[in-house]
């Protein structure tokens, strides 16, 4: 892994922060290449991290062992057929574009490939990310072990069994921080209604849900049911608050915003 050459297309967030990972981790950063129309955006990784940047897809892609796809899903098929005159037989694709199923690259590179679809989420920016992987049984061990070890510089991996779990990984991992913020943006908006200052109210409900999330891994052991009714007495304040939660079917609201997250991912594999 030392060795390999990695090129980023593409040069947005998610990019920036695996990129990042790997030069903070202490990947040599003259095997790191990433490429993007926005000069600005180049010049910021090249000021930050030290390494090489350019417009050249094809060039920086030819030179390298593993291609990292990080452009949006609508500009995937363009990028990958100005690749596909590449001979790709020796490198690695790994894609982090949500929707787009592993045989539609086949069909844009128009030759065997050898790829990896990953799923991250924004959290990985910070290194606490989660990312889900799937590679089909043409992936030799040693390049599902590059990929893995590309993408847990931005925190945990998980592997899934099938491609169609990677849908499920966007429900619970990729988009799942966005539930989050807004369930944390309420209660803000609350304590600012009920008059306190928004710093004062930001701070203990951003610090709180740190908390909670924290407890949940520091506690393997206990359920999700049982951390919750540690916090809860017979009739206490807690107690009210998640009847009322309860009584509004918070359950139900995120069943059926994660069906519809899924949903929206099927949608998208049929429209690349």
């Amino acid at each position: 892994m030392t060795q390999a050459k990695v090129c980023f297309i593409g040069a947005g967030n998610m990019p920036r922060a695996i990129i990042s990972g790997l030069v903070t981790n202490g990947y040599p950063a003259d095997k790191v290449h990433a490429t993007n129309p926005s000069v600005g955006k180049l010049d910021a990784l090249k000021a930050d991290f030290g390494i090489q940047v350019s417009h050249d897809n094809v060039a920086a892609a030819d030179d390298a062992d593993v291609i990292v796809l990080s452009v949006k899903p609508q500009l995937m098929q363009m990028v990958c057929e100005q690749l596909s005159h590449l001979d790709l037989s020796n490198k690695l694709l790994v894609t982090i574009a949500a929707g787009i199923p592993a045989a539609r690259y086949q069909d844009y590179f128009k030759q065997p490939i050898k790829l990896i679809r990953t799923m991250p989420n924004t959290p990985t920016q910070i290194g606490v990310g989660m990312t889900g992987l799937f590679a089909d049984n043409s992936i030799s061990a040693e390049h599902k072990q590059i990929c893995e070890t590309l993408m847990k510089t931005g925190g945990e991996v998980v592997w899934v069994k099938t491609e169609d779990e990677l849908n499920q990984v966007i429900a619970l991992a990729g988009s799942s921080p966005a539930y989050f913020f807004l369930f944390i943006e309420s209660m803000i908006q609350h304590g600012i209604k009920t008059g306190l200052d928004e710093q004062t109210a930001r701070a203990l409900a951003q610090q709180a849900a740190l908390g909670a999330a924290q407890m949940v891994v520091q506690n393997p052991q206990l359920s999700l049911e049982k951390l919750r009714t540690n916090v809860m007495s017979k009739g206490g304040t807690t107690a009210r608050a998640v009847e009322t939660l309860e009584e509004g079917d918070l359950r139900g609201l995120v069943d059926q915003a994660m069906t519809n997250c899924i949903k929206r991912a099927e949608e998208m594999a049929k429209t690349f």
